[in-house]
Order: structure tokens, then sequence, then C-alpha cells
């Protein structure tokens, strides 16, 4: 539970600086690379989190790595983190974050369940029509559902639109029944 507070608080802090410094989208796409670089190159990532070496040792290598390549904001950001031995809550931080800009700029993520994979054209489509429908803006991942008879399902923050083939068949038995 601790560690939900600690990813949220921090998250929620950057993004307040963020949102003064009118830089949120730019830290959203550094910090995704900054967490991926994390994700990928393990020694680095060892090396900011080892309880063994020093602060000042683990900024010196930040800065040497990141500096002029991400924005000041989110380069002292990392060095806080470093400083409050909170490095290792980066990953999850970031997705506070990509969360809360979202939710600002009214973006909801879903789900397009489907028999085959659908091609960007349709999501793009799919998203278009839901985002009119729930009066958000939607973004859809495609997932292969083999139980689907054809059609589409899309969950979206909790609530489900069926298209499919199977819920027709089954309103259809319904209405004779």
């Amino acid at each position: 539970m601790e560690e939900l507070t600690i990813d949220f608080t921090y998250g929620t802090a950057l993004f307040e600086a963020a949102k003064e410094t009118g830089k949120t989208e730019v830290i959203k796409e550094e910090a995704a690379g900054v967490a991926e670089i994390f994700r990928s190159q393990h020694d680095l990532y060892n090396f900011v989190k080892s309880p063994g070496i020093s602060a000042d040792e683990k900024k010196t290598v930040i800065g040497n790595i990141f500096e002029s390549r991400i924005c000041e904001e989110l380069l002292n950001f990392l060095y806080i983190l470093i400083d409050k031995g909170r490095i290792m809550h980066f990953d999850k931080m970031v997705k506070v974050y990509v969360k809360l800009v979202d939710k600002e700029e009214g973006i909801s993520y879903g789900t397009v369940y489907s028999v085959v994979d659908l091609d960007d054209e349709r999501i793009k489509e799919l998203e278009e029509e839901t985002s009119g429908l729930l009066k958000v803006n939607v973004k859809l991942k495609n997932e292969i559902d083999p139980k689907l008879i054809g059609g589409v399902k899309i969950l979206v923050d909790g609530k489900m639109i069926d298209a499919s083939v199977r819920k027709k068949f089954d309103d259809l038995s319904r209405q004779i029944g």
C-alpha cells in the first residue's frame, strides 16, 4: 500500500510541476523514454537503485547520460528521486503521471475485442464512434477474442459496448421467446 502512495504522490507532484511549466507533453514523452531505458538497461537501473552507491555518484552518472537529452525539470525530478531513495518507483510514477495527463486531456483508453486483427483505419473509426457515444476522447487497442462469432466488443472505463453477432442473436432470441 505504501508503494501506491509513493507512486501517486510523486507522479502527481511531477504532473503539477509539468503543468506549471507548460511541459506536460514533453515530460510525458521524455519520462516514458527514461523509463524504457531503465527497463532495457538493467546495469544502469541496478546502479541507480543500489543502496551501496552514493547519491552524488548516481546523480553524476544520470546527469552525464540525460543532461541536454531531457528537460531540466525531469532531470531534477530524477535527482530528487535519487536523493530520497525512490528511483526504483520511477516506472510506476510515470504511469501515474501519464494517467493524470490523459485525464486532464479527456483521454480514455479501452480495448476493442474482435475475431481478427483490425487495421488501423477500422480502429480509428471505432475510436471516433466510441468517443462520440461516451463524450470522451477514446484510444483503443485491439485484442483477439476467439469466443466472438463476429462483430466487436469495446470496453472503455468499465463500460461495455457489445456489437457482436452473439449479442444480436441473444437479443433476437429474447424478442422471439
